[in-house]
């Protein structure tokens, strides 16, 4: 059995338009929303054994405030640049790459990827996976190279506007 935790990257600006995508940094709302969901994620007892990160802006400091907030090692997060891609074969093929001593990953990403891999490997489909949501499902594999369609169950769906009040 292992368990993946599919997080898309927190609200990101936009106000400074002449920065490349790939440094585009969190926004107000995103520098809110991720250590709010790491304090949900704690609350869950979410430990994962790895967390892969897109090395663009946005997502390794989603991926950092999330780590710290369930005192996972920032020195211990992987950059991988395949994750940057916005393909969801590319990210499917980098999750069945992760060493299968590993029963726990976190992936923090980018949409369309994300949305497309939990559509993929989860018993329920969703429409869209916002920003800073982590979609959990629990895969009957014993190795990572064995993801296959609809191969897990989802486990926990939160996203920020779940709690609002």
């Amino acid at each position: 059995m292992k368990t993946i935790y599919l997080v898309r990257h927190a609200k990101s600006s936009w106000k400074y338009p002449d920065l490349d995508d790939f440094e585009r940094p969190l926004n107000k709302r995103g520098r809110k929303n991720a250590p709010f969901m790491g304090k949900v994620l704690k609350k869950l007892k979410v430990a994962p054994d790895v967390v892969l990160s897109s090395p663009a802006n946005r997502a390794a400091m989603t991926a950092r405030i999330i780590a710290a907030s369930i005192n996972y090692p920032l020195e211990n997060i992987r950059y991988n640049e395949a994750i940057y891609e916005f393909s969801e074969s590319a990210l499917i093929q980098g999750v069945k790459r992760i060493d299968d001593a590993v029963n726990k990953a976190m992936v923090v990403g980018h949409n369309p990827a994300i949305n497309g891999m939990a559509n993929y490997i989860a018993d329920q489909s969703i429409s869209n996976i916002p920003t800073c949501g982590v979609f959990c499902v629990e895969l009957d594999i014993s190795s990572w190279t064995k993801i296959s369609e609809h191969c897990g169950k989802l486990k926990f769906f939160e996203f920020p506007k779940k709690h609002a009040s």
